[in-house]
């Protein structure tokens, strides 16, 4: 079932007509299969780094120990029974700072929020304030129920006493949700928008159907974003779409900032997304870390530079 939020007649009209293109398609309920109820802990920093330290064996975990930041949780949406968690990560809770808000990645099965603690405090410590975000995965719920979550988050957020402007950020499925995110505040697509100052994709896809796109091959098992969507790309070609930051981007949406691995197939879209951005005056750069692997920002080689370079990309926007 495709849930339609209503907002502009536009916005309407165009969920219409998805629905009259799946229609006209006879596409059938979403297959729920993927739907296991339990968490997939198959994404973790600790086999990552395993897998890494068979071609390099200096490699080591990327850690932040000595951060001044203070931690706190907080219920940010309830859905039933299910309570979906927030982690905020800031050196004050009493001053306005400028604030990011981080989706972690896992191909929209697996990872854990968790897993970007030491990017969260090296941020926290040079100013920000970094909220690290749960959202139901593949496994739990389909899409848009993922992207339903990370706009209430966003909402949440904004809301919140002493937040100053507003980054979204994410890594592989939760840097293309984070770029999705942005390209959709000013169409209220999961819901009503939020001032976005700029976004940080962190080797996630812009379009899930491209030449340069390594989902949807499941001649030897169920990718990523068939589970994601629960129809695979040729039946759910609309909704693959739809879920596109490509298909999205608009003289409305914020600046981004890629920051790449040497996996090309990781920012599939990429350039694309780009040309449509600078078509409509908008500010976007990139930057490729060569040769690193798709977890180069977990890992101590790339992280430092990984900070680095988000701190001065959001500090142009301040």
């Amino acid at each position: 079932m495709i849930r339609i939020i209503e907002s502009s007649p536009l916005q309407i009209m165009r969920n219409l007509l998805i629905l009259i293109l799946l229609s006209s398609w006879g596409l059938q309920a979403q297959n729920k299969t993927g739907i296991t109820g339990k968490p997939d802990t198959s994404f973790a920093n600790y086999s990552a780094w395993q897998s890494l330290l068979k071609e390099d064996s200096t490699v080591r975990l990327a850690k932040f120990q000595s951060s001044k930041s203070k931690e706190q949780s907080f219920v940010y949406k309830t859905q039933g029974t299910r309570k979906l968690v927030v982690d905020e990560y800031a050196i004050s809770t009493s001053r306005v700072l400028p604030t990011l808000v981080f989706f972690h990645g896992g191909g929209w099965r697996t990872g854990h929020r968790s897993q970007h603690i030491p990017l969260a405090k090296a941020l926290a410590d040079r100013g920000y304030r970094v909220f690290l975000v749960e959202y139901r995965l593949s496994t739990e719920a389909l899409y848009p129920a993922a992207m339903l979550d990370a706009q209430a988050a966003l909402q949440w957020v904004s809301k919140r006493k002493n937040v100053g402007k507003i980054y979204v950020a994410g890594y592989s499925a939760g840097g293309q949700m984070a770029a999705l995110l942005g390209s959709v505040q000013d169409e209220n697509t999961y819901g009503k928008g939020v001032k976005v100052a700029a976004v940080i994709d962190i080797d996630g896809i812009l379009a899930f159907i491209h030449p340069e796109s390594g989902e949807g091959d499941d001649s030897e098992r169920t990718s990523a974003a068939t589970y994601y969507f629960g129809y695979n790309k040729v039946d759910g070609e609309a909704i693959w779409n739809e879920g596109s930051a490509l298909s999205h981007v608009s003289a409305g949406d914020p600046p981004v900032l890629f920051l790449n691995s040497g996996v090309e197939r990781m920012h599939a879209g990429r350039t694309d997304f780009m040309k449509k951005m600078a078509s409509n005056g908008i500010h976007t750069e990139y930057f490729t870390f060569e040769k690193s692997p798709h977890t180069f920002v977990l890992m101590n080689h790339w992280f430092d530079q990984v900070v680095d370079r988000m701190d001065q990309f959001m500090k142009k926007f301040h």
